[in-house]
């Protein structure tokens, strides 16, 4: 592995048509520049996950840069990503806190990255032909999709206040200023402020609650400037692990995904070799969170996009990007201001940020070309958003089956059940009656 980086050209300038490789830097107050943008990039929605699930913000910004070094000390120093806060992870950290808190959540958490490991080490050792086989893209979109529409109900009650039999009429307000800024900035504004339209709409909802009186800023004044995250240990709870499970596919998409876009945008197929050791780097990450009191991590297709506007894929930005986020969760001051954000800019902020996490399913369908004419993918997909949305809840003993668990579940079941049967099907010449007015 080889931790330095050689100067792209002069340092100071990228060409037209030219692109800084991962090998390579800029001089370093420009690298430097380029991290702070990662962290820009990411911090929005790092952020927003323990605020959602009730974590320590310091505590999730400090693993998600520690795994972010990890990651690239594993991937050997060759796959610029940035490891944030995993929205997948959001409903079975909701379930498990409300049945046996959060050292619960920190075991599904826990066990979640260590099979997310061991993923990685059958992959550098099998390749991924088999985990495309598994998840083809109809699969795919409807897990990625249905753990995204799953959420809705969580959003709209932030909207009106947490409780929807009495609905605050200032957190509706809050929320609808919130969700109109994302939605202004979104399209108003070009480059990296739009990319940044989430983060935006919580600052101006924000400035809008505080005017509306709804934040309570005592906590943020009286914490220090300086201290350590408060750290957790996970207590060993199997009933959790089935709501978590699920979640071990979809980063599993999330990674090799990422790893063919930065491996595409670079010009470098090379990169695809270090899909394993991405998937255990992430795992790791993950494990390692899980131990001592984090939000597990994913990598971030919102650096991709920093990446794809300034054309510079430097490993080195990450580097800075990792240790920024570092310092910033040792001030507590830091984490206290963020929990003072009220439940009308979290709803805001969660009608649109969900729905998008929905979307990106039916992208992937898009994307690859789903034919929905045929059976085997309607049913697919049918079946899974309908179980996922509804949130169908089974439980067998100590064990609790989430919508997200029975619709993954569903979704891998139907699709290869349904193709094995269309294959025997097809295998049988002359067992299917004679269409009319033609040949047997």
């Amino acid at each position: 592995m080889r931790l330095g980086w050689d100067l792209h050209d002069d340092g100071k300038n990228v060409r037209e048509g030219a692109i800084v490789k991962p090998g390579e830097r800029l001089s370093w107050p420009r690298t430097i520049g380029f991290g702070g943008q990662h962290v820009v990039a990411m911090f929005g929605a790092t952020f927003l996950v323990p605020l959602l699930t009730g974590f320590p913000p310091t505590t999730t910004l400090f693993f998600s840069g520690l795994g972010t070094l990890l990651f690239l000390l594993i991937t050997r120093n060759r796959l610029p990503s940035y490891l944030g806060s995993s929205f997948a992870f959001i409903a079975p950290i909701g379930a498990a806190m409300g049945g046996g808190g959060m050292g619960s959540a920190l075991f599904g958490i826990l066990v979640t990255g260590a099979l997310l490991a061991l993923v990685g080490v059958i992959v550098m050792v099998t390749g991924t032909g088999w985990i495309e086989a598994l998840m083809p893209p109809v699969v795919t979109g409807a897990i990625v999709a249905l753990i995204g529409l799953n959420l809705a109900s969580a959003a709209t009650n932030n909207v009106v206040g947490g409780d929807p039999a009495n609905p605050d009429n200032g957190a509706v307000l809050v929320a609808a200023i919130t969700l109109a800024t994302v939605l202004v900035v979104a399209v108003a504004f070009r480059g990296l402020i739009a990319r940044l339209s989430i983060l935006v709409g919580v600052v101006v909802g924000y400035l809008a609650a505080l005017v509306m009186g709804q934040i309570d800023t005592s906590a943020f004044q009286e914490a220090a400037w300086f201290g350590l995250p408060d750290f957790s240990t996970p207590t060993v709870s199997w009933s959790v692990v089935p709501m978590f499970l699920p979640v071990v596919l979809v980063l599993v998409a999330e990674n090799v995904g990422h790893v063919r876009s930065v491996a595409h945008l670079a010009g470098d197929d090379t990169i695809n070799r270090e899909t394993g050791r991405a998937l255990f780097a992430d795992g790791l990450a993950t494990t390692i969170a899980g131990g001592f009191g984090g939000s597990a991590t994913t990598t971030y297709g919102e650096n991709i996009g920093v990446m794809t506007a300034t054309r510079v894929f430097s490993t080195a930005a990450y580097w800075v990007a990792g240790v920024v986020a570092i310092l910033l969760s040792l001030s507590p001051k830091f984490g206290a201001l963020l929990n003072t954000i009220p439940a009308g800019v979290l709803g805001g902020i969660t009608v649109a940020l969900y729905g998008l996490i929905g979307l990106i399913g039916i992208r992937i369908w898009l994307d690859n070309r789903v034919d929905f004419a045929d059976p085997v993918n309607q049913f697919t997909a049918a079946v899974a958003l309908v179980i996922g949305i509804g949130n169908l809840t089974l439980t067998f003993g100590d064990l609790t089956f989430t919508g997200i668990a029975l619709g993954t579940i569903a979704a891998v079941v139907i699709y290869h059940g349904m193709s094995a049967l269309a294959k025997v099907r097809g295998r049988r010449p002359g067992s299917e009656p004679a269409a009319r007015g033609g040949r047997r």
